[in-house]
């Protein structure tokens, strides 16, 4: 392809190259030429010579197929702008021509073709400032072949690709050509010519793809082409290396046309400035051999398809390169609402045929049809057929045979054209009918549902969940699934029980099941052929009756709200009996009962009590004022506190302390000054002991007869039956007890000093 510019030379330069043939052809309408002699020429135009400013560049040349006519041009001097020429031909001494008053500047003249020829072109040669311009040649040395009159470049890799186009009639005699070139910035051409045969194409290699080149053209000379012209300079931009880029691709229905699409295809490309615009070639996937090109100078395109798949390749374009193509596939889209809407019906005879139905009513307008069928993953198959009497279609002979267990789905496209049903274009063609599915051979599914889970447990239900089956393992048209479900026993002797699920689910809710026992599942699906593999056994569990999680928050609000408004008592009261207080002795009733005056005599009287490293149970202390020759046993004492009613009378002002600290603090070393008539007791003979370390004096008092010293020993049993030892008390005398065990006693458990 040319630059308009190098197209528009090219021509002007052939047009002058053939002026000699054009002036042939006018050449009875031209005045005669006269003769030197009977003009004196040589004494007129003697005055005239050769001059730099004057005619010049005089050429004379002829075409193989016309000898005895030349074409002489030039070029005319500076010094006027209207000027008169006069061309003298001389052959020999005795031929001699003149053809005055010319005012172009080429002339056609005829001559011997045998003889060499001296050509003169005079500038005003009736001036003084007569110039001249003289060619010497032979006839058979000016045959000239003119440069081609169209020439095309494409590059690629690299690479440059010459394509050119001569004149008719020198078509014939040139047999090679020459093509030079250099870079556009160079002044000088590439030493290398580059020689290529007329009617092959011309390659140019080892070219640097990023840089623009000049290139010029000319025929290699011969005996018919003794002369060759270089062709003008051709200009060839750089090649197209980089792809467009696609970036958008939007298809949509469109509402006025039933089964047919829009699609709308954008694009970039990096090096915009360089390309003239972008080719667009578009065909079927099926196969089909109609391929459609179209142009664009912008980067985008609309198309109006039908519901088939299609290829596009895109690729950017200028007078010399193109671009590599970008494929896109518009694919197939998954119309559901025509997939086996009932419009179209197979039947499928043999591995290699099969016939099509449609509605009767579609042949009242249209009478093009084209099958595609396709098996997944694979390349569709296209069959276009003439039908405008029945409503169905046998196609036979198939170039691939059907498979079994192999799932086909059809589409069934019709086609404006009546006069033929081969698509003359494929933009804005043909439009999609229906489409269905179809099984040479149907089979039951070779797997089961995989990915079983249960969710959503109750007493009685369970939810169960899948993934479903494969569409390359159901080998024919999936009708449902089968849940075998039973109570889990080792034995297995349950009755198995089974639901039929809708094959367009992929869960179910099972019911009527029993609390909390344990069931089985397994699932298959199933086909017109029959039940498939069944899944492996999954196992669940229904719930117990138990209380609903409501009930549950009340009760455990009830405890709650119960141990903030009873907890303190009953707090209370267990820290009272499953730890008790020990009584302090500043508190208790028995020294506060001690008066002043009698303190010292108190305190005399339990002088005698010295106890080392001993571990002191109790003290009491006594106050009587009457002599009690019995004492009541302990049993009575242990039967008073059992019918006692109220704990907390007993339990109350408990104490416990060190023996060593409190022998120390509250028992000084005074027993013989303050207490010299009172007599120590032998607790070892006394036979009332109290079953525990502790008491009150209230207890004390109930059970002793005032003014009784006692002496207890805890080695005291019920089998002692008399009273050992008693000592008379003066009238409201107080005694002190103090009970205590020593481990270090190896005789006595207990004693007791008063």
């Amino acid at each position: 392809m040319l630059y308009a510019e190098s197209e528009k030379r090219l021509k002007q330069m052939s047009c002058g190259l053939i002026l000699a043939y054009c002036t042939t052809l006018s050449s009875p309408v031209q005045a005669s030429p006269v003769n030197c002699k009977s003009n004196n020429i040589s004494s007129k135009y003697q005055n005239c010579g050769i001059q730099q400013d004057g005619v010049h560049d005089l050429d004379c040349f002829g075409k193989h197929h016309s000898l005895s006519f030349k074409t002489c041009m030039w070029k005319p001097g500076n010094r006027s702008s209207e000027n008169t020429y006069t061309l003298i031909l001389q052959q020999t001494k005795s031929y001699c021509k003149a053809h005055e008053n010319i005012t172009e500047f080429s002339k056609t003249i005829s001559l011997f073709a045998k003889r060499n020829m001296t050509v003169e072109v005079l500038e005003n040669s009736e001036s003084a400032n007569c110039t001249k311009a003289v060619f010497r040649g032979s006839p058979w040395s000016i045959l000239r072949c003119a440069p081609p009159y169209d020439a095309s470049f494409s590059r690629h890799s690299g690479r440059l690709h010459v394509n050119v186009s001569w004149q008719q009639k020198d078509r014939t005699v040139i047999k090679y050509y020459s093509v030079r070139y250099k870079t556009l910035s160079s002044l000088l051409w590439d030493k290398s010519l580059v020689q290529c045969q007329n009617g092959a194409r011309c390659t140019v290699e080892n070219l640097n793809s990023s840089l623009v080149y000049n290139v010029q053209i000319q025929c290699v000379t011969n005996k018919k082409c003794s002369q060759c012209v270089w062709s003008e300079v051709y200009t060839v931009p750089q090649e197209l290396t980089s792809q467009p880029v696609i970036v958008n691709l939007n298809d949509t229905d469109i509402a006025e046309r039933k089964g047919q699409r829009l699609i709308f295809l954008t694009w970039k490309f990096p090096s915009k400035e360089l390309c003239d615009g972008y080719r667009v070639m578009i065909g079927k996937a099926s196969g089909d051999k109609l391929r459609e090109r179209i142009d664009t100078s912008q980067p985008e395109i609309r198309l109006i398809l039908s519901y088939s798949a299609y290829h596009l390749n895109i690729s950017a374009f200028n007078n010399a390169s193109t671009s590599p193509a970008v494929s896109q596939i518009i694919p197939k889209p998954v119309d559901e609402s025509r997939m086996g809407d009932g419009r179209l019906n197979v039947t499928a005879h043999r591995n290699t045929s099969f016939t099509v139905y449609w509605d009767d009513n579609l042949i009242k307008k249209y009478v093009c049809y084209s099958v595609e069928w396709m098996k997944k993953g694979h390349k569709a198959v296209e069959k276009s057929f003439y039908q405008n009497e029945n409503n169905y279609r046998t196609l036979s002979s198939l170039p691939e045979s059907l498979e079994p267990y192999k799932r086909y789905s059809l589409t069934l496209n019709t086609r404006p054209n009546k006069d033929t049903c081969n698509m003359k274009h494929i933009n804005n063609s043909e439009s999609i009918y229906g489409s269905t599915q179809f099984y040479f051979m149907e089979g039951f599914p070779v797997s089961a549902p995989t990915n079983i889970s249960c969710y959503n447990v109750t007493l009685s239900s369970v939810v169960l969940q899948w993934l479903p089956i494969p569409e390359e393992d159901m080998r024919g048209f999936l009708l449902g699934y089968i849940i075998y479900y039973t109570k889990y026993h080792h034995t297995g002797t349950s009755t198995e029980r089974n639901i039929t699920v809708d094959p367009m689910f992929n869960k179910y809710e099972l019911e009527d099941l029993e609390s909390g026992t344990a069931y089985k599942v397994q699932i298959s699906g199933f086909t017109k052929a029959g039940a498939g593999v069944r899944s492996t056994e999954g196992l669940f569990k229904t719930n117990y009756q138990v209380y609903s999680n409501h009930s549950s928050i009340i009760m455990v609000f009830a405890i709650v709200a119960t141990m903030l408004i009873f907890g303190s008592p009953v707090i209370k009261r267990a820290k009272v009996i499953l730890w008790p207080s020990i009584p302090s002795p500043r508190k208790s009733n028995a020294m506060q009962k001690i008066e002043g005056p009698r303190e010292m005599e108190l305190l005399e009287s339990i002088s005698p009590l010295k106890v080392e490293e001993w571990d002191t149970n109790s003290l009491q202390i006594v106050e009587k004022e009457e002599v009690i020759p019995t004492l009541p046993s302990t049993s009575l004492l242990q039967d008073d506190l059992e019918d006692d009613e109220d704990p907390t009378e007993i339990t109350c002002d408990w104490f416990q302390s060190d023996t060593e600290d409190a022998t120390e603090d509250l028992l000084p070393d005074r027993t013989a000054e303050t207490a010299p008539d009172i007599q120590p007791a032998d607790l070892q003979n006394t036979p009332f002991a109290f079953s525990t370390g502790y008491t009150t004096i209230e207890m004390f008092q109930q059970v002793m007869p005032q003014g009784l010293q006692v002496n207890t020993s805890t080695q005291a049993t019920e089998s002692e039956p008399e009273i050992t030892d008693l000592t008379l008390l003066k009238s409201r005398f107080d005694h002190v007890g103090q009970f205590s065990t020593s481990p270090n006693l190896d005789d006595e458990d207990m004693s007791m000093t008063l």
